[in-house]
């Protein structure tokens, strides 16, 4: 070994030379001759949720709420169509100076109008599309709907 107060010869010189170079390869040799690199894990495609709100509670509940009517609520909304029989009344019909305008359950209506109505099943919103003398029409939801001027 050579020490910094020695006087390196040749042959000391030759020798740590030929001493590095065999541990050099001996801490080379595993990563050369070793085993192959292994092949990282195959991860699993991510697993994604799907929920499909129950039509009843037959079909599935609120683990939170087990009791509240809240999921099926949406699913009747969508496949039950309102009908609003007897649900808009006329109460009154006034023309004058070229203009006619409605009373429809306490909300006055001119021709085009639009607005909410309160009805037994709450707020409405229609739009009073034509007047005539006997019966006025109005949409609701875009359905047309024809109400009589009848006065009870």
């Amino acid at each position: 070994m050579l020490l910094p107060w020695s006087n390196p010869t040749i042959k000391t010189v030759n020798a740590a030379k030929k001493i590095l170079a065999l541990a050099l390869a001996a801490a080379v040799a595993p990563v050369v001759w070793g085993d192959p690199p292994k092949a990282a894990p195959i991860k699993p495609a991510p697993v994604h949720s799907a929920f499909i709100m129950p039509a009843s509670p037959r079909d599935g509940r609120d683990p939170f709420y087990p009791e509240s009517t809240r999921p099926y609520e949406e699913a009747m909304a969508t496949t039950a169509h309102p009908t609003y029989e007897n649900a808009f009344a006329v109460k009154g019909l006034s023309y004058e100076h070229g203009h006619a305008m409605v009373i429809i359950n306490n909300h006055t209506f001119a021709l085009g109008d639009e607005g909410d109505v309160l009805t037994s099943s709450g707020r409405i919103h229609i739009r009073l599309a034509e007047i005539h003398a006997n019966a006025v029409v109005i949409e609701v939801n875009g359905t047309r709907r024809e109400l009589s001027t009848a006065i009870k």
